[in-house]
């Protein structure tokens, strides 16, 4: 018996940790897995515009501590984060950037952090930002943001402009 498997090629994505390079494999990426699993079809339907545009998103996957930025239907750029803990989870839904801040001072319940680097605003107080007060990314350890390697929050910062779409699911 034949394997149904075949695919006409396969694209290798580097996925950055600090220290550390993997690859993600996307094989045909026409058929690539990227939509989460919702329960409103509004999301699927959205992501599927995007994929056959050539416009920039952000995917966050919760369960696997994984961002990825897509440009149309091409992953392009994919590391490791570190979302919010169980206390203090990070929203599941469909976002855009609401604001950038090239450096920004963080305060909430029992933490007050200066110099934020590379904060973009999604939703309120919740954005994806560099992260220089822990190395744990791939762990849930934040109040509810992402939390990125300032390397990484410098190339999404420079990369994504204020209304990306920002898609976290689980």
């Amino acid at each position: 018996m034949k394997n149904k498997n075949h695919h006409r090629w396969i694209h290798r994505l580097p996925i950055f940790m600090t220290g550390v390079a993997l690859s993600l494999i996307v094989a045909n990426p026409g058929i690539c897995e990227v939509t989460p699993k919702a329960k409103d079809d509004t999301v699927t339907q959205t992501i599927e515009t995007l994929k056959q545009s050539d416009q920039r998103w952000i995917q966050i996957n919760l369960s696997k501590q994984r961002l990825i930025a897509w440009e149309g239907k091409t992953p392009i750029y994919a590391i490791v984060i570190s979302t919010g803990k169980k206390s203090t989870p990070t929203r599941i839904g469909s976002f855009k950037i609401q604001s950038k801040h090239k450096s920004t001072r963080m305060r909430g319940r029992n933490y007050d952090v200066p110099d934020v680097p590379y904060t973009m605003y999604y939703q309120g107080s919740y954005g994806i930002h560099g992260a220089y007060w822990h190395n744990k990314f791939g762990t849930p350890v934040s109040h509810g943001c992402i939390n990125v390697a300032p390397n990484h929050a410098k190339w999404l910062f420079n990369w994504a402009s204020v209304g990306t779409p920002v898609f976290i699911h689980k």
